[in-house]
């Protein structure tokens, strides 16, 4: 079979499973998320409710560069199980289909549904899912959805802050003067955009112009300067609206 009518076959499969999970979990209606790579779960959720799935990463599409990475080629994919997507690589040589053994490829967004449509046809998920983080696109093929009492999903909670505005996000640390009334500029101890996968030794961090001023006095952080700032605890949510604000002045 050419490589064109199997991604066609394969893709029209994709729409239907894509409605039948629409139909029952109404994934659609869910205004954010987040996943972690640790546990290969996936949240969405908003105001009224959350659910959680079980993923397999397929592959990244980059916006910067217009091209596709599998994750059986990608060194940075933490994902325990992204070596299930190597039966795809197999198939790919065993047909001659370049687009699948090569890992890292010249391509469009296009490319990035056909391989998971692709992948659902090795690995039986029950849907897809795409994430933007930045300039990258993560494709993840959704495997089962998760009872929210699993020791997995306790686990992830403990890694995460409830927030009473976004309900539970990761963690992050900004002074007490940034708020959403003044913009005060914005400082961070690295750049930071939403979705972004963090080092364990990392956290979002952030303070205003008039502690990066009292910073720089005390010659770092110490005690003069921390007790200026008065660091709180917020969520990740709140953290990149905090950030939208007060980055500009006006």
């Amino acid at each position: 079979m050419e490589y064109t009518d199997f991604c066609e076959e394969q893709f029209s499969r994709l729409i239907e499973l894509q409605n039948r999970l629409e139909d029952t979990y109404h994934i659609q209606s869910y205004s954010r998320w987040y996943y972690d790579s640790e546990t290969s779960l996936l949240k969405l959720y908003n105001k009224k409710g959350e659910i959680y799935f079980k993923y397999i990463p397929v592959g990244t599409y980059s916006l910067k560069t217009n091209t596709w990475m599998w994750s059986w080629f990608n060194e940075s994919c933490e994902e325990k199980n992204k070596n299930e997507t190597l039966k795809i690589k197999e198939f790919g040589l065993e047909n001659h289909y370049e687009k699948l053994s090569t890992g890292n490829f010249p391509a469009d967004e296009y490319d990035g549904w056909e391989s998971i449509a692709i992948a659902h046809y090795f690995l039986n998920g029950i849907g897809a899912y795409k994430v933007t983080s930045g300039d990258l696109e993560k494709y993840i093929l959704l495997t089962e959805v998760m009872d929210e009492n699993s020791p997995e999903i306790k686990k992830l909670k403990q890694k995460t802050v409830e927030c009473h505005k976004h309900n539970l996000a990761r963690p992050a640390y900004v002074c007490q003067h940034l708020n959403l009334d003044t913009p005060g500029g914005f400082e961070e101890a690295f750049d930071t955009f939403p979705g972004m996968e963090l080092d364990d030794e990392k956290d979002f961090q952030a303070w205003c112009d008039e502690c990066e001023k009292v910073r720089l006095q005390y010659k770092g952080w110490n005690e003069e300067s921390e007790e200026f700032a008065n660091i709180k605890l917020i969520c990740e949510d709140c953290y990149f609206e905090l950030k939208e604000f007060n980055q500009h002045r006006q």
